[in-house]
């Protein structure tokens, strides 16, 4: 495959990454249209923010990356992975997914950052082809899974849930093995977490960041149906 101009997504300037506040916020305000979406992504930065609150822009320093190869799983995992009771697709149920990321109470948080506008942005994403879903189903129920964007050979994750225990790890294993196998060079986790350092996700400063998805940026992306394909609708 042939390299790509990895300007090509950006059609709003952000401030540069060096100029983040303390908490990593480098701009506030916008929209969630698809080009400045796509044009956050490009330049580093992704948007969170509470309903009442305008759209803020982060680069936290450190960034948390989980670079594919590096992937860890459990030995427990690895057996409930082994023993096939979730089935794994892409992109089977991207609505229902941010729905229930959006939902679905999660330990130690209160309420949700997914508000109406972000949960329509992103599936308009979904229908242009950048933003994925990967489920896991039991016996044809949706009981766990997660979302993001990929752009170049970058996925940004966003969110996740599970209505079973283990749903939404053997999802995100599933995903980051089918990103090692097509030659993904990072998923973005955004700022640490422990559910995700287990799976070998780790810092790496801003300036390192920003380098590498330059790089990614320069390979196609895989929009749509693309995205997953020979994964899709697999067991594991």
């Amino acid at each position: 495959m042939q390299g790509v101009d990895r300007d090509r997504y950006i059609r709003y300037r952000f401030p540069p990454l060096e100029q983040a506040g303390p908490e990593g916020i480098v701009a506030v305000g916008g929209d969630l249209s698809p080009e400045m979406l796509l044009s956050a992504y490009a330049q580093g930065l992704f948007p969170w923010f509470s309903e009442r609150d305008p759209i803020l822009w982060w680069s936290p320093d450190p960034r948390f990356v989980l670079f594919p190869a590096n992937l860890r799983v459990p030995r427990s995992l690895r057996r409930v992975i082994n023993a096939g009771r979730f089935e794994i697709r892409f992109d089977n149920a991207f609505d229902a997914v941010i729905e229930h990321c959006r939902t679905v109470p999660r330990p130690g948080q209160d309420g949700t950052w997914i508000t109406p506008e972000m949960l329509e942005a992103y599936r308009e994403l979904h229908r242009l082809g950048y933003a994925h879903s990967v489920e896991a189903y039991n016996q044809g129920r949706l009981v766990g899974g997660l979302y993001g964007v990929s752009l170049g050979a970058a996925f940004f994750g966003e969110s996740m849930f599970a209505l079973e225990a283990d749903a939404s790890k053997v999802a995100f294993v599933t995903l980051v093995r089918y990103l090692v196998a097509e030659g993904f060079d990072f998923v973005d986790c955004q700022v640490y977490t422990g559910h995700l350092s287990q799976f070998g996700a780790r810092d790496v400063a801003r300036f390192e960041f920003k380098r590498r998805l330059e790089r990614a940026l320069e390979k196609p992306t895989r929009r749509g149906r693309e995205f997953g394909a020979g994964a899709r609708g697999a067991p594991h």
